[in-house]
């Protein structure tokens, strides 16, 4: 309705000539095209781990491992961290959750907290180096700053961050405190 309003208004008032409106309007669409094909691409892979079982072999064999569930759940951030730098985030996490998600309940976690743990971890990985998807747009946008500068100011907020997601899987209660006191 909004975007309806302020293109009624630029019409309206002469200042946005058509050529613009269209070149929005093909862009919306790449962009509307290429997240509907995220989505398709996702209900196909969570078809295909229904029908292969996949999530439950995968649940089976690492609730199998002659490791702590706080071990398991450590590798499974490293793993989140590793996959933020190349993939974007919720790309990320339509493929993951649904096979990860069965392991964190039979290790005995809160949903709710690997949730939390799962978008941090996320978050992290896109402003990590060595790739860092966020660094690489930022260095499209802005040209006059060089990527080896971006990276040298995001260390900082990358270490507080892995500050933060130590003290998230540590200590479950912070993540937790607040939909608790909603029941």
């Amino acid at each position: 309705m909004r975007g309806g309003g302020a293109l009624a208004i630029g019409v309206a008032r002469g200042r946005l000539p058509w050529n613009a409106i269209v070149e929005c309007l093909v862009e919306a669409l790449r962009t509307s095209a290429s997240i509907f094909m995220l989505i398709i691409g996702v209900f196909l892979f969570q078809y295909f781990l229904a029908v292969t079982q996949t999530s439950q072999h995968v649940a089976e064999w690492l609730t199998k491992l002659p490791y702590a569930p706080l071990t398991i759940m450590i590798f499974i951030v490293i793993g989140y961290l590793a996959a933020g730098t190349f993939i974007d985030e919720v790309a990320t996490m339509l493929l993951t959750v649904p096979i990860l998600h069965p392991v964190v309940m039979q290790l005995g976690f809160d949903p709710v907290w690997f949730g939390v743990i799962v978008v941090t971890t996320a978050t992290i990985g896109m402003i990590a180096p060595p790739v860092g998807i966020i660094c690489f747009i930022l260095n499209t946008m802005v040209r006059d700053i060089s990527l080896m500068q971006i990276y040298r100011g995001v260390m900082p907020l990358v270490a507080a961050d892995m500050v933060r997601l130590s003290l998230l899987v540590a200590f479950p209660a912070i993540a937790l405190y607040l939909p608790r006191t909603m029941n």
